[in-house]
């Protein structure tokens, strides 16, 4: 599967546009990891568990974008984006979004 933040793909023509796809994952911390992080936070620096949980999250979210665009037959993936936010007490939903497309190698 092609993934592009673009709008389009260079070397290739977009033969079908298939449709918003997106890929959805919640994540919470467990409370042992939460306290941590408040604590780490009073003295500054960077937040490690909290980094990884969110490189897993979107790793996850991209896999579940790629599994919708592949089930409704398309091979690339358009202006590829993801957005993130807080939802409840320290869930944090992340979405990958992009628009799934049919293209074919342009011939020079």
């Amino acid at each position: 599967m092609l993934i592009s933040t673009m709008n389009d793909l260079p070397g290739y023509e977009v033969t079908e546009v298939i449709g918003e796809v997106f890929g959805l994952t919640v994540r919470s911390r467990h409370i042992g990891s939460q306290i941590g992080a408040g604590l780490k936070s009073l003295v500054g620096g960077e937040l490690a568990g909290q980094t990884k949980m969110l490189i897993e999250s979107r790793q996850q979210a991209q896999e579940r974008l790629v599994a919708e665009a592949t089930a409704r037959g398309a091979d690339a993936i358009l202006a590829m984006r993801f957005d993130a936010s807080e939802i409840g007490g320290g869930w944090q939903e992340i979405c990958a979004y992009g628009t799934a497309v049919k293209t074919r190698p342009l011939t020079r």
